[in-house]
């Protein structure tokens, strides 16, 4: 392996990384506050499209916060149904991915392309040079979030508001703090930093929007929290190993002698999510309350 690869491997690693990190720290934050979203595929999805849309019709700055909007919406509705509504968070977060699936497949026919759309380069955020080669600036801000979240539930009034609503939400509903408000707030930043994962993706990554963009990344993401143990820095630490697996998959389809099947190299990245997941599931600590919904007595 020359100099050449491994730069173009470690590039497409951080490539790879920024959906990861971000919508695992934003799970972080919701599942902090006790709710636990595996709809994270469906929002990736979603805000992959509505992002390329707003793209088209303003530029790329427009795109991302498009996205951000879509996932914040999307987390506002999740907290709703779960909070309020007292709704069952497994089901609704199964019901945001059926739901994204059917849109953006419905969505692409009417853009003409069933199953795929291109995004124009004037609509693509623009990547900056680097020894490593063109590299887009979301890579610097989903490696800086993680620490400013870290920071946030470790050194601040409301990040210890927010572990209490996960903790021990009785008690800290005894203490003045609105459980179903902390929670709502919770969900919805995590959302749209998840709408923002799916934003980059299409618009700032891979100039692209399918049917299947978000390829399990949503999953792969609540794997990289349960391998953090909600912690941030180590959420970011689990993104970049999982993306330097599916940039090494990527990387060895294009030998020329072919070593390994490529069907068996695409599933590295999923093959190492079920051994971190089997491995660490049994020894994270969750908050006592998370995925039980608050009802005041």
């Amino acid at each position: 392996m020359s100099l050449n690869d491994v730069l173009s491997l470690l590039r497409i690693s951080l490539h790879a990384m920024v959906p990861l990190a971000l919508t695992a720290v934003g799970e972080i934050i919701g599942e902090t506050a006790g709710l636990f979203n595996i709809g994270l595929e469906g929002i990736l999805l979603l805000s992959a499209f509505m992002a390329v849309i707003g793209a088209k019709a303003g530029g790329p700055a427009v795109g991302l916060l498009v996205g951000m909007g879509v996932g914040a919406f999307v987390g506002l509705l999740f907290s709703v149904i779960n909070t309020y509504w007292k709704g069952t968070q497994m089901v609704t977060g199964i019901g945001i991915n059926l739901f994204a699936m059917g849109f953006v497949a419905f969505g692409l026919i009417q853009l003409g392309a069933p199953g795929f759309h291109d995004v124009p380069k004037v609509a693509e955020l623009a990547k900056v040079r680097t020894p490593m080669g063109s590299m887009s600036p979301m890579i610097l801000v989903a490696i800086i979030l993680p620490f400013l979240v870290f920071w946030f539930l470790k050194k601040t009034r409301a990040g210890l508001m927010l572990k209490a609503a996960g903790e021990s939400p009785e008690a800290a509903d005894v203490a003045g703090i609105n459980i179903n408000r902390i929670r709502l707030y919770a969900t919805t930043f995590g959302g749209m930093l998840a709408g923002l994962g799916g934003a980059y993706m299409s618009v700032a990554w891979m100039g692209l929007v399918t049917k299947d963009l978000s390829a399990g990344r949503g999953f792969i993401s609540l794997a990289c929290v349960v391998f953090s143990g909600l912690n941030p820095l180590l959420a970011l630490l689990g993104a970049f190993i999982f993306g330097f697996f599916q940039a090494l998959a990527e990387w060895v389809k294009t030998l020329p002698s072919k070593p390994i099947p490529a069907q068996f190299v695409s599933m590295l990245p999923y093959i190492v999510t079920l051994l971190v997941v089997s491995g660490a599931i049994g020894r994270v600590r969750f908050p006592k309350s998370l995925g039980v919904p608050y009802k005041r007595e």
